[in-house]
């Protein structure tokens, strides 16, 4: 009975092509809208993580705050002691920071000059793209080299061949620094500017290039099977102990991806129930069209009434031509959402995040609509007198 209701509705739908076209308008527009802004917050939300997923998810900086309360604690030593006292750190790598002139030749500029040491790369994801990054053996000896940022490169060697170049770091005079690598190109994090900036090694740093009194800042690395986010709120809790909230800041990408997670997700669900709105209006429009369906076909109905058929079987093969219907509308709209997203996408350069979940809620509020829509008009159709509904002109 069920698949014979489906071809009535398939029919008595083709019959009126224009009409019924013109009833999916609003379900296609809402199932549309639905779609895409889902998918788009889905797109957006991993797009935004990516990019703080590059600084490395499993990665927290400690900024110590500068002054005299901090600088007894923040020494090269203290990272050993956090990493001894906080369960989760593979690594923790001292790096301090400031800027300066880098000069070769006729071109020079600003830089941040950071002292990291030899295994600074590698903990922060961060590749080389010409030559190589110095050794543990240069940081040991304090060996004046220097690796640039891709901007740095660019700016100071234009015609490239940077590494084996000598350059000069202009602090309260100038010292040379033979370049031995060429970082890739990697965006800006928020605790760095990579491509603006130039590597030393960190004895060299602290020995030859500046005298720091306390340390920049400490790169963390979690262990692997340890919760980056539960491990930061360690650290957290551990320097509150012995210099307080105020002397410090806990940078975790982690806990921006979270943050940028929730706002998205909220944004596009709120987004996505104004649209849904359009479904109603949707749903009114089918409503109006199954009335109109039932006193074309008032004759019909009572045809079928005087052969026996029920009013369980009139009401069940309206309802079915007004589910086939939604189910048609929420089906193009689909389609059309998702083409939708797909240009938006790749216009503002997001990686595609098809939301399968907007696909499911869309299409079972569509025909929840049309279910709902669709009874009054299936209750009105069945309840027709047949000696009535023959005798109707």
């Amino acid at each position: 009975m069920f698949f014979e209701d489906i071809k009535l509705a398939v029919s008595s739908l083709l019959a009126n092509k224009l009409r019924t076209l013109l009833s999916l308008l609003g379900m296609m527009i809402g199932v549309a809208a639905v779609v895409t802004i889902l998918t788009l917050g889905d797109s957006a939300s991993s797009s935004i993580t990516a990019s703080i997923a590059s600084g490395g998810l499993d990665t927290v900086t400690v900024f110590p705050t500068t002054g005299e309360a901090t600088t007894e604690e923040f020494t090269e030593q203290f990272g050993v002691t956090l990493q001894n006292e906080i369960s989760g750190l593979a690594t923790v790598l001292p790096i301090n920071r400031s800027t300066a002139l880098v000069r070769h030749e006729h071109e020079s500029g600003t830089y941040t000059v950071m002292g990291v040491p030899s295994t600074y790369a590698e903990t922060n994801n961060y590749d080389v793209a010409v030559g190589s990054f110095f050794s543990s053996l240069d940081n040991m000896n304090r060996q004046q080299v220097i690796v640039l940022g891709a901007d740095v490169a660019a700016d100071l060697f234009p015609d490239g061949n940077a590494v084996g170049q000598v350059v000069s770091l202009y602090r309260n005079k100038a010292k040379s620094y033979t370049v031995v690598g060429v970082m890739d190109a990697k965006d800006a994090g928020y605790t760095a500017s990579y491509d603006s900036s130039v590597f030393i090694p960190y004895n060299t740093y602290v020995q030859r290039f500046s005298k720091p009194r306390v340390v920049s800042q400490y790169l963390v690395k979690i262990a692997d099977g340890y919760d980056t986010l539960q491990v930061s709120d360690d650290i957290s809790a551990y320097l509150d102990s012995i210099v307080g909230s105020d002397g410090y800041t806990v940078f975790s990408p982690a806990t921006l991806a979270e943050m940028a997670e929730e706002i998205t997700g909220t944004f596009s669900s709120f987004l996505a129930a104004i649209a849904a709105i359009s479904l109603l209006v949707g749903g009114i429009g089918i409503m109006n069209i199954m009335l109109v369906s039932v006193a074309e076909r008032t004759r019909e109905i009572g045809v079928r009434k005087a052969l026996g058929a029920s009013p369980q079987v009139i009401r069940g093969q309206f309802l079915t031509e007004a589910f086939t219907l939604t189910l048609l509308g929420g089906l193009v709209g689909i389609a059309l959402g998702t083409v939708l997203s797909v240009i938006v996408t790749n216009v503002v350069g997001w990686s595609l995040d098809i939301s399968y979940t907007g696909y499911a809620v869309a299409l079972g509020f569509s025909m929840a609509i049309g279910i709902f829509f669709g009874w009054y008009p299936a209750m009105k159709a069945s309840r027709l007198n047949p000696i009535d509904a023959l005798n109707w002109e």
